[in-house]
């Protein structure tokens, strides 16, 4: 993380307008984005990663061919030192002041940005946001909250990035099950979601 690195967040009572639910939610979607978009601001990340009253929103990735979905494994050299070595049901990351130059919608850039840094993919796509994620079991979750977005491609030609720090492969769902305790909370929660409705 960088020592002066900025990130959206929006006030906890702003963000649930007093009705604050926990897990995977999949309905009040455009809702949630438009609270997100009328009352963010930029906080310095060292002063929001332990404090709840403020999330910082995070655009997530879940990145799916025909019927297989994309899982990375966080390496030693990751980022993130509380989710090392935890598998992911996809890829997401903060919203940056510089994501929002020129006007652009914050949840869209940030999430165009995360996705173009953490993956190589040459093919069409389509992107839908499927859920949201409130998560009050970790530290990590009690800070941050997830805006899960699934993308659709038209290959499976689909590669990490950054090798040192992540590695990924596709996987039917029901494959991916064995990976499932050693998954962070979001991408349990997200593998919950997706085996109990699954998404056309």
């Amino acid at each position: 993380m960088g020592a002066r690195e900025n990130v959206l967040v929006v006030p906890r009572e702003r963000l649930f307008a007093g009705e604050e639910w926990t897990g995977f939610r999949d309905t009040g979607l455009e809702q949630l984005l438009s609270r997100v978009r009328g009352h963010y601001r930029f906080r310095p990340r060292r002063e929001v990663e332990e404090d709840p009253t403020e999330p910082q929103i995070i655009p997530y990735v879940v990145f799916r061919h025909e019927d297989r979905y994309f899982l990375t494994h966080r390496l030693r050299r990751s980022s993130e030192r509380r989710l090392r070595h935890l598998y992911s049901l996809g890829v997401g990351g903060h919203i940056n002041p510089e994501d929002v130059a020129g006007a652009a919608d914050p949840v869209e850039a940030g999430l165009r940005r995360e996705w173009e840094e953490e993956v190589v993919y040459s093919g069409r796509f389509s992107t839908r946001l499927i859920g949201a994620i409130n998560d009050q079991s970790t530290p990590v979750g009690r800070v941050h909250v997830g805006l899960i977005f699934l993308v659709e491609g038209d290959r499976p030609e689909i590669s990490i990035r950054e090798v040192d720090k992540l590695a990924g492969a596709l996987f039917e769902l029901e494959a991916m099950r064995s990976y499932y305790l050693d998954m962070e909370s979001w991408s349990q929660l997200i593998f919950d979601y997706l085996t109990k409705v699954p998404v056309a």
